[in-house]
């Protein structure tokens, strides 16, 4: 299937990142590792990542800027276009040896995510989504599932842990979650829920706190797939927010229903 040069780029500096992480994978004992917090790990995996995708995206796109969550931001001469990139989304997950991690690259232009890539060099799946240009998983055309009833969704979270987040509010969440679908995930990368979103895979997912490059590619591909995406509100923008709810029309409306009140 034939992308675009933007998008050849996104992939190609995608690829070349996740061969370092699956190979750390398999080496997942012998990986140095620091602490950024309470149970917030970064590896130097995830930081040579960042310097790899750092690399072959200014190489390919000179005077773009870079939001990374290791390095932050780099201002560019172009002031229209920026990388907002996480190079390891799961990095606990990754560091206990569990196969559900992602490369995650959007490109945001004069405040849009205009492109998103998210790679899992696990298991070699690959998402694209260019705006108006529609989603795609290797090369499979991609739209989010067509259910309506809540009780026969599969919904998608986040969960607080040590440190982080509103403990009291996730448990009242998940209590008016728990009584209303069939059924709640939690898998640890914010991108592939959103990617598993526009998959059909899940119905829908909600998480608060994130951060840019934790949403970014997911926040198109999803809406590339048919799929809405807003912040808690229904209306507010998640990528400024940092709280995403996401699914068919109908079940993004059935979950703000529920978590704006709360």
């Amino acid at each position: 299937m034939l992308h675009s040069a933007l998008i050849n780029v996104m992939v190609k500096a995608a690829r070349r990142a996740g061969r370092g992480l699956k190979r750390d994978l398999g080496e997942i004992e012998n990986l140095q590792v620091s602490l950024k917090g309470p149970a917030n790990f970064v590896s130097l995996a995830d930081k040579r990542a960042e310097q790899m995708l750092y690399e072959d995206l200014t190489k390919a796109r000179p005077g773009y800027g870079f939001l990374g969550e290791e390095g932050g931001t780099r201002e560019g001469a172009d002031k229209s276009n920026t990388w907002i990139v996480d190079p390891l989304d799961g990095t606990t997950n990754f560091l206990h040896g569990i196969p559900q991690f992602a490369i995650s690259i959007g490109l945001q232009r004069e405040g849009v995510i205009v492109a998103g890539v998210i790679y899992n060099p696990a298991n070699d799946e690959l998402y694209i989504a260019e705006r108006g240009k529609g989603a795609f998983l290797n090369d499979t055309r991609l739209r989010v599932a067509g259910r309506k009833r809540l009780n026969e969704c599969v919904i998608a979270c986040g969960l607080p842990h040590i440190g982080r987040g509103d403990h009291e509010l996730s448990r009242r969440e998940m209590t008016e979650m728990q009584n209303r679908v069939a059924g709640l995930r939690r898998f640890g990368a914010a991108s592939l829920d959103l990617a598993f979103v526009a998959a059909g895979r899940l119905d829908g997912y909600w998480e608060r706190n994130l951060q840019p490059w934790d949403i970014a590619a997911g926040l198109i591909m999803v809406r590339e797939a048919g799929g809405i995406v807003s912040g808690i509100d229904g209306h507010d923008n998640a990528l400024e927010t940092g709280h995403v709810v996401c699914g068919n029309e109908t079940i993004q409306h059935e979950l703000v229903k529920i978590l704006k009140p709360l």
